[in-house]
Formats: C-alpha cells, sequence, structure tokens
C-alpha cells in the first residue's frame, strides 16, 4: 500500500485526503495545531474544515512532521502559498529523499513571482521528474461528498504522472496527466485574479454579457502569460484551465468571487482581510500576477486592474471604465 504524506488539514487537504484513502493509500495528514490533529485521528472528522463528514479509517493525522514523512512515497502540499517557502525549508531535512512531491497549493510567490512547484525545487533540489502538480475545478465539499469531479495531475515525467493518477484515482475522482506543469499550474493560480474580477461585476449589477466577456478576455490573459512562459496553450483549453475558471467565476463557493462583490459593494479590502480568517489566494496573485506580466512584457488588464481595486483602492468603476476605454485591438494576438 503506497504511503502518502498530506501536508495541511484545511478543507482541501482533508478532501483530498479522502480521495487517496479511497483509492486505497495509507493516508497521514501533518497539521500545525496538535488539537485538531488528535481530533482528527481520534474521531476520523476534521471539526474545523469538513465538519460532519466522516473520514476513512486509513486516514491519521500527527501534528509532527518527521512522523508524517516516515516512509512516505508521496508528500502532497496543500498549505496557504505566501508561507509555502519558509514552512518547506523546516520540512526539507526530513523529507525522503525519493518521494514524488506534490503541490495542490494555487498561487505565485510575492517577491520571486515563483510558481510552487518552483519554490519545491529551490527548497529541496529535487529534479522536475520528483515535482508534480495537481489542479482543476475542484470544489473540496463537494468532492468531500464524493460527488463526481475531473482534475489533471501535472509532471514533467509522464510515468511519474501516471503513478499519481493511479494513486488518486476513484469511482467518483477522475485524474487525467499532463506533462505542461507550467500550464496546469499557471491556469490553476491566476484564475482566482479573474474571478475576483467577474465578482466585482456582480457586485456592481453587471450582467450575463459583462461577466462572460471578463471570463473569456480573462483566458485570453491567462493564456498569453502562460504561452510567454513556455506553456502548452491547449492546456488552457482543459481542466485546469478553462474547467478551473468557469468555476471559480460562477461557484457560489468562490472565496475570490464573494471578495471580489465584497468590493464592489463598497468594502476596501483591508478591512475584508482583517475580519475574515483566510483570504482569497487570488488577491495576493494579483500583485505576483501584475508583476510577472511586466517583467515579461506581458499585457494583463484585468490582472492590473483587480491589483489597483485591492491595493490602491482604485474605485471599480474607475477600473471598468479604463477597461473599456482601452486601445481597441484584434482578439487573437499575434
Amino acid at each position: 500500500m503506497t504511503r502518502v504524506a498530506v501536508f495541511g488539514t484545511g478543507s482541501w487537504g482533508t478532501a483530498f485526503s479522502m480521495v487517496l484513502a479511497d483509492a486505497g493509500t495509507d493516508v497521514v495528514m501533518w497539521g500545525r495545531r496538535q488539537e485538531l490533529t488528535d481530533a482528527i485521528t481520534r474521531t476520523h472528522e476534521n471539526p474545523d474544515n469538513m465538519p460532519g463528514i466522516p473520514l476513512p479509517d486509513s486516514i491519521t493525522a500527527t501534528h509532527s512532521h518527521e512522523e508524517a514523512l516516515a516512509g512516505a512515497e508521496v508528500v502532497v502540499f496543500t498549505v496557504p502559498s505566501q508561507t509555502f517557502r519558509g514552512n518547506l525549508e523546516g520540512w526539507a531535512q526530513s523529507l525522503p529523499s525519493d518521494a514524488v512531491l506534490v503541490s495542490l497549493m494555487k498561487g505565485i510567490e510575492l517577491g520571486t513571482t515563483k510558481r510552487m512547484s518552483q519554490v519545491i525545487g529551490e527548497v529541496t533540489g529535487a529534479p522536475p521528474e520528483r515535482i508534480a502538480v495537481v489542479s482543476g475545478p475542484n470544489l473540496a465539499r463537494e468532492i468531500a461528498q464524493r460527488q463526481p469531479a475531473a482534475t489533471v495531475v501535472g509532471c514533467a515525467d509522464e510515468a511519474v504522472a501516471e503513478k499519481l493518477q493511479q494513486v488518486c484515482a476513484t469511482a467518483y475522482f477522475r485524474p487525467y496527466t499532463n506533462t505542461d506543469v507550467v500550464g496546469v499550474e499557471l491556469g490553476g493560480a491566476v484564475k482566482n485574479v479573474i474571478a475576483l474580477a467577474v465578482g466585482i461585476a456582480k457586485g456592481m449589477g453587471m450582467g450575463d454579457n459583462s461577466q462572460a466577456s471578463i471570463v473569456t478576455r480573462g483566458l485570453a490573459e491567462i493564456t498569453r502569460l502562460g504561452v510567454r512562459m513556455g506553456a502548452d496553450p491547449l492546456t488552457f483549453a482543459g481542466l485546469a484551465g478553462m474547467g478551473d475558471l468557469v468555476l471559480t467565476t460562477t461557484g457560489s463557493l468562490s472565496r475570490n468571487r464573494s471578495l471580489g462583490m465584497a468590493l464592489a459593494q463598497g468594502e476596501r479590502f483591508a478591512d475584508y482581510r482583517a475580519s475574515h480568517r483566510s483570504v482569497a489566494e487570488g488577491a495576493n496573485t494579483s500583485l505576483a500576477g501584475a508583476a510577472l506580466g511586466r517583467r515579461l512584457g506581458v499585457e494583463l488588464p484585468i490582472t492590473e486592474k483587480v491589483c489597483e481595486v485591492l491595493f490602491q483602492d482604485k474605485p471599480p468603476r474607475d477600473a471598468v471604465a479604463e477597461l473599456m476605454t482601452r486601445e481597441l485591438k484584434a482578439e487573437q494576438w499575434r
């Protein structure tokens, strides 16, 4: 039986642990708070992040990262992206030398503009064939309820991607493989920024035409950036691109969309952040994504305006007006 360590006891880490267990793996979760990891092991439920949903008996949890990593063949990371590097530096010495390292995180690191797989490589020294990403239209609670869903397992080594595919395939969770790690990862990160923009439009009372236009032009932004970084443009037409984008921009459970709606209704981001335990990943990703676009010479107008609304208190109506009065262009870029 494959042993998998899952770092993170949030809703997505819990749901993915259930998938792994249902697929026949032995799962140990690592969590920062010992009282929570003790409760998970004792009650087979995550009372904080997935209350009311029983966990398979093969899932245990621990506060000790050494204990979690002992004998692990696969290590899955699902912690906040902006604190990931510092956390990983503390875990790195205990990582098994041959374990496959998997990122479930959907963010871009502030300052470095690195993707999470790049952070893993830098901190651990692991080669690309030992680093993988999982991304797709995957709302944690629906997966924990065992509703049918699909996802993408990305790894430069196709054989490793296929191995991970088997490790997380169940009757309700269908993984596909892709060797385009850049595209899979970038689609999962930047779609959160576009969901913020859609939330702003909805919060301003705009209708379906406006929201569909943002989704479509948002996909164009993601694709432009991805292609500039070496990604396959077809990746953005798949589950990790359009699939995840549609979910995050339309789903009622999307935290990024909800944040956008709050901003449109007059709430300042600083106040929103102060009143919420966890803030949508798209906020910091807008900063990192805008910086990445400027560094690579890629136009990201929606991302730039979202960033200005969030961090410069630009009124949403001004941001919309500026987007709509930009220089007219052909739809396809050259």
